[in-house]
């Protein structure tokens, strides 16, 4: 998979170096990632921790109002925009957004509590992440399933899965696991532009231009999908040759 390794190991060092506290070599590898994979909710939020840290509060709150619309659902990113709310005295605002936190919270339902439950799906991510680099695309799947299973609303998870399946070939249960992620979050150009791969390696051109497209309508310099379209132009070109 194009940049994926780089990406994961970024996100791999700078969560780490996050939890020893290391703030400014973890904001490094953060933004690096992001830049390559801004509609991660799960880096958008160790960014804002990574900021808010450092002491950079209003950029944090950038970072957690990111990953909050990426997943609305995404309490801890509700929670730490609350604290740093709350920490600069904008105390009806940190109210507002631990609201917003409590709610999702009780929409989650499920067998953990929240904490837990976003652990425990991170973990089988990581697991997931860890099989797909050796390979393993099977294996990978299966623990990303299991970490949709817990925190179905943990899009960038939902999007690793799509992209892992169009790898496997098993382009229908792509195509669904992502259209499941744009129904919640439509402007999210990374599931977007996977959405139009499954499309394209499925034999339908006009539906993965009609994917791309958006996905520039949204993202202009998304060089990405910019050589997807060139790439969905050169297969017209055969064909019409042919």
């Amino acid at each position: 998979m194009t940049q994926e390794p780089a990406v994961e190991q970024l996100i791999a060092r700078g969560r780490d170096a996050l939890a020893r506290s290391q703030y400014l070599s973890a904001l490094d590898d953060l933004q690096a990632a992001a830049a390559q994979r801004p509609g991660f909710a799960d880096v958008q939020n160790m960014l804002g921790l990574c900021l808010s840290m450092l002491g950079r509060a209003d950029e944090a709150l950038a970072a957690f109002a990111r990953a909050t619309e990426l997943n609305p659902g995404y309490v801890e990113a509700h929670v730490n925009q609350a604290i740093t709310l709350n920490d600069l005295g904008r105390v009806d605002e940190a109210r507002e957004s631990f609201r917003r936190a409590a709610e999702a919270d009780e929409a989650k339902g499920g067998r953990f509590p929240s904490a837990a439950a976003a652990r425990i799906a991170n973990l089988h991510r990581e697991l997931g992440d860890a099989y797909e680099q050796a390979g393993a695309a099977e294996e990978a799947v299966a623990q990303y399933r299991a970490a949709v299973g817990i925190r179905p609303q943990f899009l960038d998870i939902r999007t690793r899965l799509g992209r892992t399946l169009i790898e496997m070939g098993s382009l229908d249960e792509a195509a669904a696991e992502l259209e499941a992620v744009l129904d919640q979050n439509p402007g999210f150009a990374q599931a977007r532009a996977n959405l139009g791969l499954a499309r394209f390696r499925a034999g339908d051109l006009d539906a993965a231009e009609r994917e791309w497209r958006r996905c520039l309508q949204q993202q202009p310099a998304n060089a990405q999908v910019s050589a997807y379209l060139g790439m969905l132009e050169r297969r017209r070109g055969e064909a019409r040759s042919a």
